[in-house]
């Protein structure tokens, strides 16, 4: 079983769900990144999904956008994230999926990233401009060094399509709150629970929720129905807020990693 899947079966057996954040790798640089996936690693992040920069992003809201845009600025680049990852990862036990698009893999070479990706210490990949039906160039690679392969799941997912995107996942599926692109929302759907308890009727896999949860009390709302919970513009957005004051935006990211992990254990 991979680190991923030991750390959704270890949370399980202790009654908690998975928290699981995204960063932008790069903003506002790699190194203020290495320091601050330590920093989200002590606060209790239990999965992190480590962002790479793209310049035409399909998926990601404004707050996120932005980001990508610091870092690409400040010369990020898929190479110098694998080795910024490479040297931080020792000093981390918490899981990292490498979150982004096709494009940056397909420029390195599938082979070649999959290798550096496995060296670097990555647990997962997550691609999302790119199908299940079409992720086979990049798999044949992954799959063999060990990487969980990520599927979305959204809520116009369903019928034999859904069931072949459930069979083909690994590690955990990630289950998108709403249609449309990632972003801090007032509400969630009022049948998210339904959606996925329909899912979870298919596969044995951790569900994660995405997309809208911002605060402590969205979080336990969604962890009580899933597996784990997202938290990606949230996040990004303090950091953006802080990004003048280093060390100010270290103890406002540790404090609201801190809150958001105390509401899915309690």
């Amino acid at each position: 079983m991979s680190r991923i899947g030991d750390t959704f079966q270890r949370l399980k057996s202790n009654g908690q769900k998975a928290l699981i954040v995204y960063l932008t790798a790069g903003d506002p640089s790699l190194a203020v990144t290495e320091r601050l996936l330590l920093a989200v690693g002590r606060a209790g992040a239990d999965i992190i999904e480590i962002g790479v920069p793209f310049s035409d992003p399909t998926a990601d809201g404004p707050t996120i956008q932005r980001a990508q845009v610091r870092s690409l600025k400040s010369g990020t680049t898929l190479a110098g994230i694998l080795d910024m990852i490479g040297e931080v990862g020792p000093r981390l036990s918490t899981p990292l999926v490498l979150f982004g698009y096709f494009n940056p893999i397909m420029k390195y070479g599938p082979a070649g990233f999959a290798d550096r990706a496995r060296r670097a210490g990555i647990d997962g990949l997550l691609i999302v401009d790119l199908p299940f039906e079409e992720a086979g160039e990049i798999r044949r690679h992954t799959d063999p060094a060990g990487i969980d392969f990520i599927n979305l799941v959204s809520p116009v997912s369903g019928g034999r399509r859904l069931g072949r995107i459930v069979a083909d996942a690994s590690g955990f599926l990630y289950y998108i709150s709403v249609t449309g692109v990632t972003g801090a929302r007032n509400s969630l759907p009022a049948d998210l629970e339904e959606r996925i308890s329909a899912v979870r009727d298919i596969t044995d896999l951790p569900v994660a929720v995405g997309f809208g949860i911002a605060d402590p009390e969205t979080a336990r709302r969604v962890g009580a129905v899933a597996d784990g919970v997202v938290v990606g513009s949230a996040l990004v957005s303090l950091i953006e807020q802080h990004g003048g004051d280093e060390g100010r935006m270290l103890e406002e990211v540790e404090s609201f990693i801190s809150s958001l992990k105390g509401s899915l254990t309690t």
